[in-house]
């Protein structure tokens, strides 16, 4: 099916309703648990008397747990025939862990109320993902996925701000802070019960029965796979935004200021996720395999890591963050849209959750890697690794441009 063309002053209004609410329930989920994330690793240090590993253990725990749910929710959605229920489970489970971290009296609650907020979070990315793509027409796919990204991550730069602000305000509280954060989350699940509406979908597509067999899984097909190929290569060249921070504090950043540095980076993604949504969907009908925006994403990452790797101040620092944002912006939600036209309708779910177990998993990786060549050759040889793997990246994607989509499907 060809891509219709929207006119410019009309993809904002074209853009299904259910999409500008999805996006707004991210950025309110996202302000909630970036009001608390931002804090909770100094005040299980200092108020709770928690060690620094075992911080850095739950983190990985948290995280791992999340990428291994979102397979199985995708999966789930898709068996089901449904995707507002799981992602509106996923953001209840998420909301209703809020009042513990005010309340919890030891780190081990701590610990449950954040494994049970990261199941939440696997549990509704897919679902929610696959939900865009069935009520987003294949001309706005990229817009949408690129507005639902914008407004997440508008959320998780004001959510570390106002959790700065909030400190100042209440005399560095934690648990006034805490109390404070539950708000936006139970907004975000009272704006996906009451906007977001489920599509109808034909019988025959409505559900798969079991979407992991070996057969069911061979209908995503080369394409789809070559599109998560594509991804996995993008996440290995870049690693987790933890190393944007330890390149600003190895500059002489000061403690207090380290947060400004994940703010930036999210005001770059925020600022240019939408509008290159929206461009993707412009060249989509010459370039359906969105190749220059592709390149324009590596060429980002690659300038990215090389400033990173030679600067020498933290303005230089700044500009490599802001360049880092960019490449975010251009590429995830991209990655996403070609998700949403190579999979099968009713294998959506299933093809966004290995999308996100396999990225998830890729980025863990490059993470190890990163880290370990950071204790070898610091913080010039990580980035500058990242910059190869980068290149390398560039040449595997000229190598599958061939079984990347050629045309835009329903």
């Amino acid at each position: 099916m060809k891509a219709e063309k929207i006119p410019d002053q009309a993809t904002r209004r074209a853009i299904p309703t259910g999409v500008w609410a999805l996006g707004f329930v991210s950025m309110l989920m996202d302000i909630s648990s970036e009001m608390i994330h931002a804090l909770l690793p100094i005040y299980m240090v200092s108020v709770l008397g928690t060690s620094v590993i075992m911080v850095g253990v739950i983190e990985g725990v948290a995280e791992a747990t999340a990428s291994i749910t979102k397979i199985a929710s995708g999966t789930l959605s898709d068996w089901l025939g449904k995707r507002k229920l799981l992602a509106a489970i996923g953001y209840g489970l998420a909301a209703i862990t809020k009042p513990i971290f005010p309340l919890a009296p030891t780190v081990e609650w701590l610990v449950a109320a954040r494994f049970i907020d990261r199941v939440g979070k696997g549990i509704r990315g897919a679902p929610r993902d696959a939900l865009i793509a069935d009520i987003t027409p294949p001309a706005l796919r990229g817009a949408s996925f690129g507005l639902r990204q914008s407004l997440d991550t508008i959320g998780a730069f004001v959510g570390p701000l106002l959790a700065i602000g909030l400190m100042w305000l209440t005399a560095n509280h934690f648990t006034t802070v805490f109390w404070i954060a539950v708000i936006p989350a139970f907004l975000a699940v009272g704006l996906i019960l009451a906007v977001v509406k489920e599509p109808q979908r034909p019988p025959a597509r409505s559900h798969v029965r079991m979407p992991l067999q070996r057969r069911e899984l061979g209908r995503l097909g080369m394409t789809y796979w070559s599109v998560v190929a594509v991804a996995a290569a993008f996440t290995l060249a870049r690693f987790s935004e933890a190393f944007l921070v330890l390149r600003a504090q190895s500059i002489g950043l000061p403690l207090m200021l380290i947060p400004i540095v994940l703010v930036i980076m999210s005001l770059a993604y925020s600022l240019s996720a939408y509008p290159l949504g929206v461009l993707s969907d412009r060249i989509g009908a010459k370039y359906p395999d969105r190749l220059p925006l592709l390149l324009l994403g590596l060429v980002l990452l690659f300038l990215a890591d090389i400033v990173l790797a030679f600067a020498t101040n933290l303005v230089w620092v700044g500009i490599g963050v802001v360049l880092w944002g960019l490449h975010m912006g251009t590429t995830q939600g991209l990655l996403a849209s070609l998700i949403a036209h190579t999979a099968p309708p009713q294998l959506r779910g299933t093809a966004f959750g290995m999308f996100n177990l396999v990225t998830g998993l890729t980025l863990l990786l490059a993470s190890v890697i990163a880290g370990v060549l950071w204790d070898i050759a610091g913080p010039q040889g990580t980035f500058l690794a990242g910059a190869a793997f980068t290149v390398l990246t560039l040449a595997g994607l000229l190598v599958v441009r061939g079984r990347l989509p050629k045309r835009v499907d329903a």
